[in-house]
């Protein structure tokens, strides 16, 4: 039996998750079906007043329930069990997110959605297994750095891989004993709510995770600066991160982890198998129709092998299909809004008239909903548009070299650093570059993350802060203090 579904038969959870009850609210944001562009639900806007109920019925659920003083395996346990639940109700769960957002349901209910119980699975490990130490000292005194949760976490995830952002967030935080209050994106918000209902479903203390609706401006900024909010964690723009950033030093002092934009070169070398460099770069911008942080949007080729790549490149990224995202055999997605298409053409004509040749693309696609056209750009500079702003679509650019130095330099971004790709049989070449690029993560021989969820992500420069999965992420959920005691 497929997947496919009739869009207007979806019930959603239309409202605010708190304290394991759902809070109907008037709706206050218009949402359009990014497929076909029809209006299907209002998303409520969550004040200071709702944001401090979460807040407070977070605190409360620590409280009550001790959870993060229970003996850790309980943790495990209990975070095992809402996995479990995830994936039983994984098609139930694939609708909602399919409904609102760019994810195809094929794509989510064997991706996304799998992937995120998985991943929920690895930090549910980590809660006997990390914790406080013995350290050296005179034998007149016992020294420890104890580890303890911090308390409440504000979390804020974007819209373009609800599910998965939503599950690197709250696993590792409940993982190390904290509890969570969840801003998902206004524009996708009602997968992370259903995901909430099924943790009280599978045994979570009620109130441990919170889930308010809303924009940035107004609940983004409540939580981000309420006073018991003990840590920040997001996922989005850099802008919108340096507004965090700035809202959090106007209201207080807080830790923070942040992984924001990028702009992400893909180097290719002679030496390599071209046909797989090929498939692995289209399918990093016609996935999501682009709409990834990690997005490898800038090809930097030698210039032996540029036409004979670019034309492999041509041809994967022209038979890519379109579809509604609940057609489970769609393998292209449309872009969130008519607003960020707009933003897409407008970038992609700024590079042409900058001096760039469409290759092919650069177009809205003459179909329902907000589909681009997959584009990919030649003769471009440092100075282009389409090589300087994070344009969060399915726009490809080409620039050549002939030496690794020029590589190197051609990679570097001014703003960006968060991932980066490199094809080359060479394994010291692989060495050198690995220690020079500037970049949180680097591909070899592929351009994708795998289901090896120890592998940290996040970014240099102005691409984020602290990491998210990993050790990393689990650790930055904790806090320590040193106590030395006298013998």
């Amino acid at each position: 039996m497929g997947l496919s579904f009739d869009p207007d038969t979806v019930s959603l959870p239309v409202g605010h998750f708190i304290g394991g009850k759902l809070i109907a609210a008037e709706g206050a944001i218009e949402m359009r079906r990014p497929s076909d562009g029809k209006t299907y639900a209002a998303s409520p806007v969550a004040g200071v007043d709702m944001v401090d109920h979460a807040v407070a019925s977070a605190k409360a659920a620590l409280k009550a329930s001790n959870w993060g003083g229970v003996r850790p395996r309980e943790r495990t346990r209990a975070l095992q069990a809402w996995a479990d639940l995830i994936e039983a109700e994984a098609e139930t769960l694939a609708r909602i997110e399919a409904l609102c957002s760019t994810r195809p349901v094929g794509q989510l209910v064997a991706g996304d959605i799998a992937i995120t119980a998985e991943q929920i699975r690895f930090f549910a490990e980590f809660a006997d297994k990390e914790g406080s130490e013995l350290v050296p000292t005179d034998d007149t005194s016992l020294g420890m750095i104890i580890s303890e949760p911090y308390g409440v976490v504000g979390a804020i995830t974007p819209w373009n891989f609800p599910i998965s952002m939503a599950g690197w967030k709250l696993g590792p935080a409940l993982a190390a004993g904290n509890a969570v209050v969840l801003k998902p994106s206004e524009m996708t918000p009602f997968s992370a709510v259903y995901m909430a209902e099924l943790a009280v479903r599978a045994g979570l203390p009620a109130g441990l995770i919170n889930v308010v609706l809303g924009d940035g401006p107004t609940t983004g900024t409540a939580l981000t600066g309420h006073s018991e909010i003990a840590k920040v964690s997001f996922t989005g723009s850099t802008r919108a991160g340096s507004a965090i950033m700035e809202n959090v030093a106007r209201t207080g002092v807080k830790p923070m982890t942040l992984e924001l934009g990028g702009k992400s070169p893909q180097i290719v070398f002679a030496d390599t198998d071209l046909d797989k460099a090929a498939t692995a770069i289209a399918g990093s911008v016609t996935f999501n129709a682009g709409q990834a942080c990690v997005a490898g949007t800038r090809l930097i080729v030698e210039r032996s092998v540029a036409d004979r790549l670019t034309a492999t490149i041509l041809e994967k990224m022209k038979a890519v299909r379109p579809g509604p995202t609940w057609d489970d055999a769609t393998q292209y997605s449309p872009v969130i809004s008519e607003r960020q298409r707009a933003r897409v053409d407008g970038i992609v004509r700024a590079a042409i008239e900058a001096g760039g040749e469409c290759l092919t693309g650069g177009c809205v696609m003459d179909s329902p909903g907000y589909f681009y056209e997959p584009t990919l750009i030649a003769d471009v500079d440092q100075a282009n548009p389409a090589i300087v702003e994070e344009i969060f679509g399915p726009v490809l650019t080409v620039q050549t070299f002939k030496t690794e130095d020029e590589a190197l330099a051609l990679s570097s971004h001014p703003t960006y650093g968060l991932a980066s790709g490199l094809f080359t049989s060479d394994l010291s070449r692989t060495v050198r570059f690995a220690r020079k690029l500037e970049a949180g993560t680097v591909w070899v021989n592929r351009y994708s993350r795998s289901r090896d969820h120890i592998l940290p992500t996040g970014g240099y420069k102005r691409s984020g802060i602290g990491k998210d999965l990993g050790r990393e992420a689990y650790l930055a959920n904790r806090r320590t203090k040193s106590v030395l005691i006298s013998l």
